[in-house]
């Protein structure tokens, strides 16, 4: 199986705006190279929210060079952008927004929720594009909870969801740029799965809830993240109790990684272009909310 390079905690809460209070399990920062294609991982919650009729979020913002992929367990979400597309998620749903050559969008609880108040709990996730994609045009795809495939596991032990990619006969409805698997894993208490991974593909494991042993060797609470060697292949993850977690495992793109704050390029070059094109209005504008 593939060996485990480290079980990493994460730091306290910061605010994304007034509605998200997130911790970062991992970055490009931090990881870089390492978790290619994937980015980053905010992990927004649970947190309680009052009633309120303000809109609680986060405002018009760029990005350019990679894709955002929100999936929200608890809550709901509206998202606008200038692509004229948008749309409300809830439990179960994800957002999958590919920036690629520029967009700007906006993302807030959702009017309901904010009036009613309750808890939000959801994962935003950055998915890097190859070099040759990084100025595709942008895009939206809205992955409902029905439409994404959940497999039972052997001998009672949880159910997985395949939001990307595949296991075994079922394949996950997001369109991707590079080969990859984000499956979205509910185990029960004592559960034991030996998840599939090739030898070659990054793997991360992130921690939600609850705690894992990972290969009969390291034991992961929440809110830690699991990286495991390229080398080897597949992963066995016991709960201890009721657990939940992510699996992110995809060929890494083996690029260089420039960012800067919303852009993710290959060049320090490219990163002064997308300044200079978002400051030009390149990026288009999204159009006001109609009542």
């Amino acid at each position: 199986m593939k060996k485990i390079l480290g079980v990493y905690s994460t730091p306290g809460r910061h605010w994304v705006g007034d509605g998200f209070p997130v911790r970062s399990l991992f970055s490009y920062q931090t990881h870089g190279e390492q978790l290619s294609p994937f980015l980053l991982l905010d992990y927004a919650g649970p947190a309680p929210f009052t009633a309120t009729p303000h809109r609680r979020g986060v405002g018009e913002h760029p990005h350019r060079g990679f894709e955002t992929v929100t999936i929200v367990y608890q809550g709901e979400l509206e998202h606008r952008d200038s692509t004229g597309a948008g749309g409300r998620i809830g439990p179960g749903d994800v957002q999958w927004m590919t920036a690629g050559s520029g967009i700007l969008h906006e993302e807030f609880h959702s009017e309901d929720f904010a009036r009613s108040g309750g808890t939000l709990e959801m994962v935003q996730l950055w998915v890097n594009l190859p070099a040759k994609d990084k100025m595709a045009a942008p895009g939206y795809q809205t992955l409902l909870d029905r439409e994404i495939p959940a497999v039972e596991m052997p001998d009672g032990a949880g159910r997985l969801r395949v939001i990307a990619g595949e296991y075994g006969e079922s394949r996950g409805p997001a369109r991707t740029f590079s080969p990859m698997d984000v499956w979205d894993l509910r185990l029960n208490a004592r559960g034991v799965v030996r998840l599939p991974v090739a030898a070659g593909r990054t793997l991360a494991l992130v921690v939600l809830r609850g705690t894992v042993e990972i290969n009969g060797a390291e034991v992961a609470r929440e809110g830690r993240l699991v990286v495991l060697d390229r080398e080897g292949a597949d992963v066995m993850v016991e709960a201890n109790n009721e657990a939940a977690l992510l699996l992110l495992s995809g060929e890494p793109l083996n690029e260089p990684i420039r960012g800067y704050g919303p852009f993710v390029m290959n060049t320090e070059a490219q990163i002064a272009e997308a300044i200079e094109d978002f400051n030009s209005g390149s990026f288009g504008s999204i159009s006001p909310a109609t009542a």
